[in-house]
């Protein structure tokens, strides 16, 4: 099969992986570890981006967003007021409007709140942002999403920096047969198998922040990530042996000696 062009909200996009922008030691290896996953684009958490002080270090020094396409995101929000609200921001600062919705439920999971989530993409998308909305696993939710406008469906295979892979591939299959927006994993991958694990579920792409900057070489780390992305699509894409209980010889039984 020839792969179809990786397309959020007609916006086309080279790299698979998305890459998030926190918990790295430094903006320095930040950089490097995002030029080796060859990713482009990164998200931003706007509640805690230095905007201000110029004395101080830029994400931007760093990462030209002229070259990389910032995605903003609502990191640390949990209401829809106060979502709604950083993604204004975001759009008075730099303009964009391609966006990534973030409302949590508790600060001990992580877990998305789901009710907020859904009213806050209904209104974002009336004042023309494009939403890309961190979720449940939930396929009735992620309907719902679809229906409100959201540009990507964005649920979360594991909680956030947890690194315990996809938990459940049942709802995540469904959510992908029944939708046709793009279809993200976003939080809890741990390793690059759990990556390439669910490209060859048919996902879109993957969001990773925390298996990267936490790994012991978040460089090294980037660059699997980037390599089990593509090594994941190229498997969907060529299609699966069927499964079998028993074997099957390789060679043919015909003409045997």
């Amino acid at each position: 099969m020839i792969d179809k062009k990786f397309e959020i909200a007609k916006r086309s996009f080279k790299s698979r992986l998305i890459v998030g922008t926190g918990k790295y030691k430094s903006f320095k290896q930040c950089a490097k570890a995002i030029k080796a996953s060859g990713a482009d684009i990164v998200t931003v958490a706007v509640r805690r981006v230095n905007i201000s002080d110029k004395n101080k270090a830029r994400l931007m020094d760093y990462l030209d967003p002229k070259k990389i396409t910032y995605l903003p995101n609502t990191a640390g929000c949990f209401t829809a007021e106060d979502a709604i609200r950083t993604l204004r921001l975001a759009r008075e600062i730099g303009g964009w409007r391609l966006v990534k919705l973030e409302v949590l439920g508790d600060k001990k999971n992580l877990f998305p709140e789901m009710i907020e989530t859904l009213r806050s993409t209904e209104l974002l998308t009336k004042e023309g942002f494009k939403v890309m909305v961190y979720c449940s696993d939930d396929p009735l939710m992620a309907k719902r999403l679809e229906n409100a406008g959201a540009v990507a469906i964005m649920p979360l295979a594991a909680p956030i920096g947890s690194g315990l892979g996809i938990q459940n591939k049942v709802n995540i299959k469904i959510i992908r047969s029944q939708t046709k927006l793009p279809l993200i994993i976003d939080a809890g991958i741990g390793q690059a198998s759990d990556a390439s694990i669910a490209m060859e579920m048919g996902c879109d792409g993957i969001l990773v922040n925390t298996a990267i900057a936490k790994a012991k070489d978040p460089i090294q780390m980037a660059e699997a990530m980037k390599l089990a992305v593509i090594s994941g699509r190229k498997s969907f894409l060529s299609g699966r042996i069927k499964a079998n209980l028993f074997g099957s010889a390789s060679t043919s039984n015909k003409g045997i000696i």
